[in-house]
């Protein structure tokens, strides 16, 4: 079985939570509930495998604190339970620019390491669902959703700027405009709670 099923995925995630607590177990939450809804109205994703998907992403920072290492950390622990679809997700979620020079956050691994993910991320033949993670990622936070724009601004803020940013910054709203047209809604009025509190 190439992924698992919603309540074995719940499981590894608490598990996970009890191993490295942190605002990344609701992010974890909140990026599977946007991949859902998104899902619910996109014309060849299955929100089920969506929710899944989304509760695994960012398993590896079981073995946190840790920076990016967690991509491959994850990729390794998920493949070698036999969830390979949810293992490549661990990878690509992170590079909507799938170049290792636009990942942000710093690598905290080995140089052998960082070799083997870029052998990863170029051998992942990604799918909607890899784009749909690379997009959710961008819009769950751990209190809920945002705007990419925030997003953006957020990020500027915490990592500061790189040579490989505004191409990172034009892939996310390319995604964002691709699910709209996709979903045939602008896919902000279905993150609950999200619409409201851009005007209020």
């Amino acid at each position: 079985m190439s992924l698992p099923d919603i309540e074995t995925a719940e499981g590894l995630l608490l598990e996970a939570a009890v191993l490295n607590p942190g605002a990344w177990v609701k992010h974890s939450r909140n990026v599977a509930l946007a991949a859902r809804h998104i899902a619910e109205v996109h014309p060849r994703l299955d929100p089920t495998r969506a929710y899944t998907l989304g509760l695994l992403h960012d398993i590896g920072r079981r073995t946190g604190p840790n920076l990016s290492r967690h991509i491959l950390d994850g990729h390794d622990f998920l493949l070698g339970l036999g969830y390979t679809e949810a293992a490549r997700i661990a990878v690509t979620h992170s590079f909507m620019v799938p170049d290792l020079a636009s990942l942000q956050g710093g690598w905290d691994g080995t140089p052998d390491e960082w070799r083997r993910l870029g052998e990863l991320l170029q051998n992942a033949a990604q799918t909607d669902e890899d784009r749909l993670l690379q997009l959710c990622d961008t819009l769950g936070l751990g209190d809920g959703f945002c705007t990419l724009e925030e997003r953006i601004v957020g990020s500027a803020l915490r990592y500061g700027v790189q040579p490989s940013t505004p191409d990172k910054w034009r892939a996310m709203l390319k995604l964002k405009a691709d699910f709209d047209r996709e979903c045939g809604v602008n896919i902000y009025r279905l993150l609950p709670g999200l619409v409201e509190r851009l005007l209020a």
